[in-house]
């Protein structure tokens, strides 16, 4: 058994059976019919199971490998861009070597977006996708595990009690990821654990210190790590982002409360919510590989974090919010009709004590790019 078997993805002979088995998973179906027919009314959708579920295991019979998997799937992520967005753009690709490995690393939005969207303008320009770090929080939905190990993901241990367990468990995600960028495969992970639900991007540093543990051998200091590692700052911006209201009720409840306890099947749907909600303009921007002396993780995830934010893009969304909160005119002008109705309608959705946190959401965006100057 190899070392890394609980966490890595599936290999390309693993594929198909994987798939197989979630053409037998009822949840799975249910899930992925939502996609294949999003105009049924819901009570039709239970007919449409059967067809699905062959769909399924014909197309598995057909899929020798992981890329194969993900040439299908561009397919209908090209579709699904198509009708949920108005288009995404890509910038400083061109700048990066396809046939090196990087250590990409984003801030983060999305759960399952953010690294599907890197992937997929990767592939467009002909580099290779990247293997993908999730949390192992989202074990609990079972199906969606296999999909997303089926998709490059890596499990990141989350729920891990005791500092001699986290330590163990941080020194294996960071040794995977040595063993799979020295295999000439690159990588991606967020710049924080869990979502930023408040539009403030910030990496954390114990995050870039994990990052190094299983370089400790060799690697006295933060430079000389990064001598030995080609890390990519990544910004992901999104116009329109769906789950800004379910945010804000968490933003409020936190606020008011002092915690917010998640519910059962909130992740995954929010998984639903950011990949069939409207997201109007998305923008990923690749920064140049991270080069100079960095005394530690702090003052490395300081410049990660000038890159990061300052290469977001500042949408109209954005202008209006803050315009809205210091409660001067604002107006959604540059935003197209779909995009504009889509947030006004976001905004409408929300409870009047929910409404601040939302508009806060795209307001801080701008805020936190004129609190942060590039190094």
């Amino acid at each position: 058994m190899d070392t890394f078997d609980d966490i890595r993805p599936y290999r390309d002979d693993e594929v198909g059976p994987a798939l197989v088995a979630l053409a037998a998973n009822p949840r799975f179906v249910a899930f992925a019919s939502r996609f294949a027919a999003p105009g049924l009314p819901h009570r039709l959708l239970a007919l449409a199971h059967p067809a699905l579920r062959a769909l399924i295991r014909r197309k598995a019979r057909r899929i020798r490998s992981v890329d194969d998997l993900q040439d299908l799937m561009s397919g209908y992520l090209d579709a699904l861009l198509h009708h949920t967005s108005d288009g995404m753009t890509v910038s400083g690709l061109d700048d990066l070597d396809a046939a090196r490995p990087y250590l990409f690393i984003s801030n983060h939005r999305d759960i399952a977006l953010d690294p599907t969207l890197l992937n997929y303008a990767l592939w467009l320009e002909g580099h290779a996708t990247t293997q993908v770090a999730i949390g192992d929080n989202l074990l609990g939905t079972g199906f969606l595990s296999d999909l997303m190990r089926l998709n490059k993901a890596f499990l990141v241990a989350r729920d891990v009690s005791g500092a001699k367990a986290q330590l163990r468990a941080m020194h294996t995600t960071s040794a995977y990821m040595r063993k799979t960028l020295e295999g000439g495969e690159s990588v991606w992970i967020a710049q924080r654990e869990g979502r930023s639900k408040d539009g403030v991007d910030r990496t954390e540093p114990a995050l870039v210190k994990m990052l190094q543990l299983a370089y400790r051998g060799e690697s006295r200091s933060v430079t000389e790590w990064l001598r030995g590692v080609d890390l990519v700052p990544v910004s992901i911006t999104y116009e329109i982002d769906p789950c800004a209201p379910t945010k804000a009720r968490e933003l409020y409840f936190t606020a008011k409360e002092g915690r917010y306890s998640k519910e059962s099947g909130e992740d995954i749907a929010s998984i639903e919510t950011g990949i069939r909600g409207f997201k109007g303009r998305i923008h990923l921007h690749f920064s140049p590989g991270v080069e100079g002396d960095f005394a530690d993780a702090e003052e490395l995830s300081r410049h990660l974090d000038c890159q990061i934010v300052s290469n977001l893009v500042a949408y109209p969304t954005h202008h209006y919010a803050r315009a809205r909160l210091a409660g001067t005119d604002a107006d959604l002008g540059g935003t197209s009709p779909r995009g504009r109705q889509a947030f006004l309608d976001d905004l409408q959705a929300c409870p009047p004590a929910h409404a601040s946190y939302f508009l806060r959401q795209y307001a801080n965006q701008l805020e936190n790019q004129l609190a942060i100057r590039p190094a």
